[in-house]
């Protein structure tokens, strides 16, 4: 398996729940659904490309725009933001990686910036486990992954509560998200 089966995973699900605006959530327990259909051997190799995409999305520029979009950000926060990004398919993930500020013209992100939602997709990381269990009703074998997260970039190394500096870095987030906090 490689990330290109994780995306087309994702990608059925999405069509499969057939919303113009599909929670991560539910992306989650379809894809859960659909990967526990295979064999225990296919469902454990799913694991590791998934956590591949969320070394590749382990980034301070992204990070940042985490912490914009839902308030703050924790170690587990940005896990669970990344697994939202996967949750949006392909296309917004790649767009977000090149320019995290571009998801300020995202529908969801926009809707979310005005209703005061947090965008979380925890569940994504559970996936394999979650499929695993599903279809042989035991745990995801030890050591069926390794996180291998690359160093974050230094030039991101500020305080992300400092406005200024969020609106520099981040502009069409921070004018979105901070004129939505101001409202």
């Amino acid at each position: 398996m490689d990330t290109g089966d994780v995306w087309r995973l994702v990608e059925q699900a999405r069509r499969e729940l057939d919303e113009a605006v599909v929670r991560a959530d539910e992306v989650a327990q379809r894809m859960v659904e659909l990967l526990a259909r295979r064999e225990p051997a296919e469902i454990v190799a799913f694991a590791q490309p998934l956590w591949d995409l969320l070394a590749e999305s382990y980034r301070a520029n992204l990070w940042a725009a985490a912490y914009v979009i839902n308030g703050g950000a924790s170690d587990d926060g940005f896990d669970y933001f990344r697994g939202w990004l996967i949750a949006q398919g392909q296309t917004v993930f790649h767009q977000a990686l090149a320019d995290p500020d571009s998801l300020a013209s995202n529908l969801i992100v926009v809707q979310a910036a005005a209703d005061g939602e947090d965008l979380w997709g925890e569940d994504i990381l559970g996936v394999a486990w979650n499929a695993h269990l599903a279809a042989t009703g035991e745990q995801l074998p030890p050591k069926a992954f390794t996180i291998r997260y690359p160093q974050l970039d230094p030039d991101w190394d500020f305080d992300f509560d400092d406005e200024a500096e969020m609106r520099r870095r981040l502009p069409r987030l921070a004018d979105l998200y901070y004129q939505s906090a101001e409202a």
